[in-house]
């Protein structure tokens, strides 16, 4: 289950979310095309990856930022790209580009501290925008938790496309990660605590502003929805084909 779409789209253009956009894309691919061997791509985590040990040990504080446009691979790219165009226009829009952009920022610094505090010895590269996108999604659920956001349920041969509240989809989404940070260790490579941490971040970011626009009163006028037209997408059906069993 992940989403694919959001019912508003912004007002204004997205200027700062498009251009982390085609950052994180372009430091991908300038990374695929130039990195051969091993020996290199360890030199390119070294120097660029957030490391948690060598940040304890008093160096490698850039990485807190670089490693933000590090991925690991193409499905991690489209993953948090796909989270970012979703969530982040909205964002933007209601923030405005220049505080958008510190806001994206400090979230992700946050995601990779709290990182670093639960395994200050790791030596175990950090790559990754889904912290400050967890961010991003924390803001988004405390503006806009009414908002309503297009899923695809997938279950083995079955395929769904329905919308559900923001609420209900973000809630289900940090609750996931929680239980990956707290529950039993896994060697998958998730880093549950960068998430965590983002999202929380993001929502405590987001809270004056919230404030500023009303509280309550804010959700009350708004009914909980970005205040754009909303989008139709297909009317309101999916075309996905339904493939069932064959008997």
């Amino acid at each position: 289950m992940f989403p694919i779409r959001d019912h508003n789209p912004s007002r204004r253009t997205p200027y700062v979310t498009y251009a982390l956009l085609i950052a994180n894309i372009a430091v991908w691919l300038w990374s695929v095309a130039t990195i051969t061997d091993d020996n290199a791509l360890n030199w390119f985590y070294y120097n660029y990856a957030l490391i948690p040990a060598r940040l304890t040990g008093g160096e490698g504080l850039a990485g807190l930022v670089t490693s933000m446009f590090l991925h690991a691979g193409f499905l991690h790219l489209a993953g948090n790209m796909l989270f970012l165009f979703i969530f982040g226009d909205n964002i933007e829009d209601r923030m405005g580009h220049l505080p958008f952009a510190v806001f994206y920022t400090c979230c992700g610094i946050a995601a990779g501290l709290a990182q670093v505090m639960t395994d200050p010895s790791s030596a175990v590269p950090t790559v990754g925008a889904s912290g400050a996108i967890a961010g991003v999604m924390g803001g988004y659920l405390l503006l806009f938790p009414r908002a309503r956001v297009d899923i695809i349920l997938i279950l083995i041969v079955f395929f769904k496309i329905f919308p559900v509240p923001a609420w209900l989809m973000l809630g289900l989404w940090f609750a996931m990660q929680a239980f990956g940070g707290l529950g039993p260790q896994s060697d998958g490579g998730v880093a549950y605590w960068a998430h965590i941490g983002g999202f929380v971040a993001g929502t405590i970011l987001t809270v004056p502003l919230w404030l500023r626009l009303g509280g309550v009163t804010f959700w009350q006028v708004t009914h909980g929805v970005p205040q754009n037209p909303p989008m139709t997408y297909m009317d309101g059906s999916s075309r996905i084909p339904t493939v069932r069993r064959k008997r």
